[in-house]
């Protein structure tokens, strides 16, 4: 049976002669679409996807296809930045699989498909009513509710865009509730009438918002008068002469179909498989705790487990297929529609036979056996789900008389039930059609009970400029609170001692920022200006590397706050050499208390882990890097999510602590001259229990008062002029680095243990070694000495500037891995620097 043209006759044919009904539109709708006759009092056609895997068995790379496509296609619209911000709401039941491909193909993005199944402890989101359907109620269920509570892009898919009407009730209906400023409409074909395309403008305008729209294709349907009586007329007379009745279900079968014919298979069960009868079961380990679809929500961290587990889960299934199949259909059920088409598809490139994919369904639907009509075959069996709204009918179409050798059915686990098995159930339909019925439950995921007061309705969006740091918005968003209204500054040798002495942690308040006197400020323009484009060339090699190595296009997470220029100028280059638009995240991380849990969540409900790739300025002695690797472990371990690289891009690696870099040469970054003033105007990170929640971001202060001093963005700007010239030269640098041996040494690691031993510090986080971490030791510690390598010129001037403001000595040293090492005293007390230990008033 062919999909859009049987023998030469266009599927939509027969009901276009009889019925008077004319479609017109786009070269390819006739291919996308057939015409059936719905057994519906409210309207008398169907329009008959041939792509969307419902009524009609398609390969599944053609059902997947279509959707990634147009998600692409959402994507380019929206540009890069809102399309992170987007979420996906799929239509119950036809488009539940398309709009879990439509946020595959979009970044991915969180996604969220409406129900007709009402589950216990689930609390309503929102709802709104099909006026055409034959049922109705759509309820939206999430798992989390603030899902649907942010103020980004939402994106809506159905299969058809017939009038707009359930579109705008569904939009009414939560633009009450959650209003945001832009939609985005998707369907496969657009079939609207000029009033119908109006009365959406009009909508838009009423609401104040934006709602855009994309089709696979467009056209209209010509409808003549009296439509809906004559195609009550046509049904009555092919169902009356055609439909046979079964017990306890009705109709099973109209035209005359044919059993699948037997090509010389031999039937097995194999491991981990169970024969009842013609029915063979099979387990494919489904992951434990991996929701079924989107019903409750599906993030980009589910979708990764999905992927990862979905080669093994499909080699159980194609093990379990009899000896010599040559065509398997693959039977999703109703509303479980993208799990089976990722089954499908993956044993599509798995196993030898043709592929075919298509689901059960509700909808009543004429099946007449003709080679110009969509419905061919019908078997009809008793709903087998407990429906909330009664027993009733269910329909396979285009099955029966297909040939197929085995026939995959799967079912959640709510639907395995004794309807399934029962003498008129689906199971026997399938078996009376085919020689081999495999069966597949899949767990259906049920939301453990959340209240609000446990966790809140939803982790914010990130902080933007100018409302929160000194950088435009696109260039960074911070997944952190702010704390600016607190006070949590204390005295440097107040926080010294508090911290040396086990009483307070580092993260619990912040140091007084130093403000930079006028010569110190020169010596950071100097050194900028001498340094810019070695900056330059370094932040080519690490993001082409990145781009090469990690993701084609990354998400760049930085280590608030060292990371963050890092990042942007990260961006800035992806954005001149590649003219990429990359998101860009700034998330805090503690030393002895991990990454910020709740900005990883967010990360993961809103990007795929795997294109995530951690930035920091430098590496010391690699503390940070054992601390990241360590928590991600951790949070994967208890959160179930994984696909994070903890391994952390720098811009420069002088301790040979990872592999991802710009250089390993130990140089002034003259963004670690500074505080504040050159990250945003923003403090570094806050984590106390009493300003920080279980399921909050972690704090930071942004230091408004001090934008007369800010330098943030002129750095970025000094940096990113420099591009252009280095350009040539970083391709050379970055094949030259790729055909090296960059496993890290840790020898910055070595270095330091030695050095703690040798100076009586015994305490390594006492020993702060690079040009970057001695220039905090002085801005924010109380420094005993710093060790600068023999013969180290005008990097280190600003240091030897330091200390001679705050009376620390240099102490110069032939063997050093390092620039420089910045010291603090293992017993602080106050004097003990031989200063008076208070900040330096510069």
């Amino acid at each position: 049976m062919n999909h859009a043209v049987n023998d030469g006759v266009w599927s939509g044919s027969w009901v276009a002669e009889r019925l008077g009904v004319e479609l017109e539109g786009d070269d390819g709708l006739r291919a996308l679409l057939g015409l059936a006759l719905r057994r519906n009092p409210k309207r008398a056609h169907l329009l008959v996807s041939n792509v969307l895997g419902k009524h009609v068995p398609q390969s599944p790379s053609v059902v997947y296809g279509h959707g990634i496509r147009l998600g692409r296609r959402v994507a380019a619209l929206l540009g890069e930045a809102e399309a992170a911000r987007a979420v996906v709401l799929g239509y119950a039941e036809t488009a539940t699989g398309l709009g879990h491909s439509v946020a595959d193909g979009l970044g991915p993005a969180p996604y969220l498909h409406s129900t007709r199944r009402p589950v216990a402890g689930v609390a309503r989101a929102g709802g709104f009513e099909e006026s055409h359907s034959h049922a109705t109620s759509h309820l939206l269920l999430p798992e989390d509710p603030a899902l649907l509570a942010g103020d980004g892009p939402l994106v809506l898919v159905d299969d058809e865009f017939s009038t707009g009407s359930t579109v705008l009730n569904t939009i009414r209906d939560l633009h009450e509730r959650y209003p945001r400023r832009r939609y985005v409409v998707v369907a496969l074909v657009d079939m609207r009438s000029a009033d119908d395309v109006a009365r959406m403008e009009r909508f838009a305008d009423e609401i104040g918002a934006r709602v855009d729209l994309i089709a696979a294709a467009s056209g209209t349907v010509r409808l003549p008068e009296g439509v809906l009586e004559k195609g009550q007329e046509l049904v009555a007379r092919y169902a009356s002469a055609d439909d046979t009745p079964v017990a306890g279900c009705g109709s099973v079968v109209a035209g005359p179909g044919r059993a699948a014919e037997p090509h010389d298979v031999s039937p097995r069960a194999p491991e981990g498989a169970h024969r009842s009868g013609r029915v063979v079961k099979v387990d494919l380990h489904w992951p434990p705790g991996l929701p079924d679809g989107g019903r409750h929500g599906f993030t980009p961290a589910h979708r990764a487990r999905l992927e990862a587990a979905l080669p093994q889960m499909a080699a159980r299934t194609a093990d379990a297929l009899p000896t010599g199949a040559r065509r398997v259909l693959v039977l999703g059920f109703e509303e479980l529609m993208y799990a089976p088409l990722r089954l499908a598809r993956e044993l599509e490139q798995l196993i030898p036979a043709e592929v075919r994919y298509s689901t059960t369904t509700r909808s009543p639907v004429l099946a007449v056996d003709d080679p110009g009509y969509a419905i061919r075959t019908r078997l009809a069996f008793p709903a087998h789900d407990d429906p909330a709204d009664g027993p009733g009918e269910r329909y396979a179409y285009n099955v029966a008389g297909a040939g197929f050798d085995a026939v995959v059915a799967v079912v959640d686990s709510v639907a395995d039930t004794p309807l399934l098995h029962a003498p008129d159930g689906l199971a026997a339909r399938l078996a009376a059609h085919t020689p081999h019925v495999l069966l597949v439950v899949v767990p259906s995921y049920v939301p453990e009970p959340r209240s609000f007061s446990e966790r809140p309705a939803m982790l914010p969006e990130p902080l933007r400029g100018p409302a929160f740091s000194s950088y435009a918005p696109e260039e960074v968003g911070w997944l952190l609170q702010d704390l600016s209204d607190v006070t949590l500054e204390a005295p440097t040798e107040e926080r010294e001692e508090a911290i040396q002495s086990g009483g307070a942690h580092y993260a619990e308040s912040l140091p007084v920022e130093y403000q930079p006197s006028e010569q110190y400020q020169d010596l950071f323009h100097t050194a900028l200006d001498a340094s810019a484009a070695r900056l330059a060339q370094a932040v080519g090699v690490v993001t082409e590397t990145v781009i090469a190595e990690r993701s084609p296009r990354p998400v760049l997470v930085s280590l608030a706050r060292a990371g963050t220029p890092v990042g942007v100028l990260m961006r800035r280059w992806a954005q001149f050499r590649h003219g990429l638009d990359l998101p860009h995240y700034a998330v805090s991380i503690v030393r002895g208390r991990g990454i910020d849990a709740n900005a990883l969540r967010w990360l993961a409900a809103h990007h795929d882990p795997r294109d995530v790739v951690f930035v920091d300025g430098w590496t010391g002695k690699g503390a940070i890097s054992r601390e990241l690797a360590q928590a991600v472990e951790e949070f994967e371990a208890k959160e179930g999510i994984t696909g994070f690289d903890p391994e952390i891009a720098v811009l420069a690696d002088p301790g040979s602590c990872v592999r991802t870099y710009g250089t390993r040469e130990d140089f002034l970054i003259p963004s670690a001259c500074l505080n504040s003033t050159v990250s945003g105007l923003i403090s570094r990170t806050v984590l106390r229990a009493d300003l920080v929640g279980p399921h909050d971001f972690h704090g930071a202060k942004f230091y408004r008062e001090l934008a007369g001093a800010d330098v943030s963005v002129a750095f970025l700007d000094a940096v990113s002029a420099r591009f252009p010239e280095v350009a040539g030269t970083v391709g050379t640098a970055v094949k030259e680095l790729m055909a090296e041996d960059r496993s890290p040494t840790w020898a910055g690691w070595r270095a330091v243990e030695r050095i703690s031993e040798e100076y009586g510090i015994h305490d390594v986080n006492l020993v702060k070694p690079g040009v970057g971490e001695t220039t905090r030791v002085l801005l924010r510690r109380v420094p005993w000495k710093i060790l600068a390598k023999a013969g180290a010129g005008a990097d280190l001037d600003h240091v030897r500037l330091l200390a001679e403001q705050r009376g620390v000595p240099v102490e110069e040293v032939g063997e050093l891995p390092y620039t420089c090492v910045g010291l603090i005293h293992p017993k602080y007390t106050r004097g003990a620097t031989g200063a008076d230990g208070k900040a330096v008033n510069v």
